[in-house]
């Protein structure tokens, strides 16, 4: 049976911490990390989810460690709580683009790797990447990710695949919306051309959604190289012909809403997860809330009612 982990841009509301913008948040995680790390561990430990999937800084590996001053006490901090690292996001790729520079990939590649040890060393057996973001439609000249853009990426994550999988992490591609890896062909091209036994699926209901995919269809039609999922819902597809920069992922935050209140099949979506993978952990993301701890319960009580009754047969993934 699967467990559930909860993604911690869940804590990013600035609500949540009495603070005014995100911007504040962050700071506040870098200068008081253990107060910080202190209160999303103890709201976890309420909620009844069992695990977390790192992201970006202030919520990620450094700031876990710099809360509690070590490798090994930060993972005594979870195990009291009954927490366990469930994967970790390494967020560079999709924030930073520039697949296919060397010098850039020499460096994620490094990067990568330490944060593989770390997530191996905390029991950690999954960490999940996003592609570069597309390029606005209207962007001259066009960027077209067609096979040779496809191609670059692919072969970078098929590298970093294997380095992270000497520690025993394997490498999962996250659907995110107005990036490369989004749209159903998308989705299909690159999981063509990325090697399955270096290159796992995570994929993310509402970012399949909102980019004009079905879920359920997707998650059915590469079942097997699934390794984790993002459970997360949406009230639809939002447009294509729409500006790709810095406030695009707060443009997609008006499209997501609680689970069970949008238009993602989750029955159809429950069924592949149950019936066709072997996955460990599913992850409710909820981005960016004022009360983490009512909108976890909410999501994880709707998910393990989706799941009541549906047997794991299992497919290796």
């Amino acid at each position: 049976m699967m467990a559930f982990g909860v993604d911690l841009i869940t804590f990013f509301h600035p609500g949540f911490w009495g603070l005014a913008d995100e911007q504040e948040v962050v700071a506040y995680g870098n200068a008081q990390p253990r107060p910080f790390w202190d209160r999303m561990l103890d709201t976890l430990e309420q909620s009844g989810v069992t695990g977390i999937e790192l992201t970006f800084d202030p919520f990620g590996a450094s700031g876990l460690i710099a809360a509690y001053g070590s490798h090994g006490a930060a993972a005594a901090e979870l195990d009291r709580r009954g927490l366990s690292l469930a994967s970790g996001f390494f967020a560079d790729i999709a924030i930073e683009g520039g697949v296919g520079d060397a010098e850039t990939e020499t460096r994620w590649l490094a990067k990568a790797e330490e944060y593989a040890r770390a997530l191996a060393g905390w029991g950690a057996s999954v960490m999940v990447i996003g592609m570069p973001m597309r390029t606005s439609w209207d962007a001259q000249p066009p960027v077209f990710v067609d096979f040779d853009l496809a191609r670059k990426a692919a072969d970078f994550a098929n590298r970093l695949g294997a380095l992270t999988l000497r520690h025993g992490v394997r490498l999962a591609l996250h659907t995110e919306a107005h990036s490369m890896f989004c749209q159903p062909r998308d989705i299909d091209l690159l999981l063509l051309l990325t090697d399955p036994v270096f290159v796992g699926f995570c994929p993310d209901s509402a970012h399949i959604l909102l980019s004009g995919g079905d879920p359920a269809a997707i998650v059915a039609r590469h079942a097997e190289r699934i390794v984790i999922a993002h459970w997360k819902d949406a009230t639809g597809p939002m447009p294509t012909h729409i500006p790709i920069d810095a406030h695009i992922h707060h443009a997609h935050r008006a499209y997501f809403c609680a689970l069970g209140e949008g238009n993602v099949d989750f029955e159809a979506w429950g069924s592949v997860m149950a019936l066709r993978t072997a996955q460990k952990w599913a992850i409710l993301e909820i981005d960016a809330v004022p009360d983490p701890l009512s909108e976890t319960r909410k999501s994880l009580a709707f998910a393990r009612k989706v799941l009541a009754g549906m047997a794991p047969i299992g497919i290796p993934a």
